[in-house]
């Protein structure tokens, strides 16, 4: 990579990353920066710090869900909310991610798995989206699930998910550059700039 390096490490199955996905492309392009996709399970990461942010709490639910709304409106994509939360194949929907990384398709995976749940309300990681998202995006869905279910792909996410904690990644979005982290999709512009300071 040649110019200022970002990495973007998420879940899919974080709401707010929704924001992101779907614009990261064409802010990094404009931008000037790199940016390497790094999946990760933020469930994990959160349940070890006892952290459920919406679960059981209707008012800052409905506050996200307008809050992503009315972003996702400024951005100039839509949102139909409240799209299906939690997700039922979490895991599943970010090991093909992790496929995905390691053979540079991810972010073509991610933003098609997130317009459909927020803008068809179509969830990831369940049949038959899952294999519609895939074969969408020109990937063999046969090929891409069998090999997301192989224990060394399990290890890579275990791994990447170790990896976010010791960095102190906390949540999805989390941009990282050079040791800094910037977390949530409002400070994407911070990561940049912090990126262009340091290259």
């Amino acid at each position: 990579m040649s110019g200022p390096t970002i990495e973007f490490w998420f879940s899919i199955g974080s709401t707010y990353t929704y924001l992101t996905a779907m614009r990261l492309e064409e802010v990094a392009k404009s931008s000037g920066v790199e940016v390497r996709w790094r999946p990760f399970s933020v469930r994990a990461v959160m349940i070890e710090q006892k952290n459920i942010p919406f679960m059981g709490k209707p008012v800052k639910m409905a506050y996200m869900w307008r809050d992503i709304e009315r972003r996702a409106e400024a951005y100039g994509f839509p949102a139909r909310v409240p799209a299906p939360y939690p997700l039922t194949e979490f895991d599943r929907a970010n090991r093909v991610a992790i496929v995905a990384s390691e053979e540079g398709w991810a972010p073509a995976y991610v933003r098609q798995s997130y317009r459909r749940w927020f803008q068809e309300g179509e969830e990831p990681g369940l049949e038959p989206n899952l294999r519609s998202v895939l074969a969408a995006i020109g990937q063999d869905p046969d090929r891409a699930l069998a090999k997301a279910s192989r224990d060394a792909v399990g290890r890579a996410y275990l791994a990447a998910t170790d990896e976010a904690k010791r960095m102190n990644v906390f949540g999805s979005p989390s941009f990282v550059v050079s040791g800094e982290v910037f977390w949530g999709d409002d400070r994407l512009d911070d990561a940049i700039q912090w990126a262009k300071n340091v290259s």
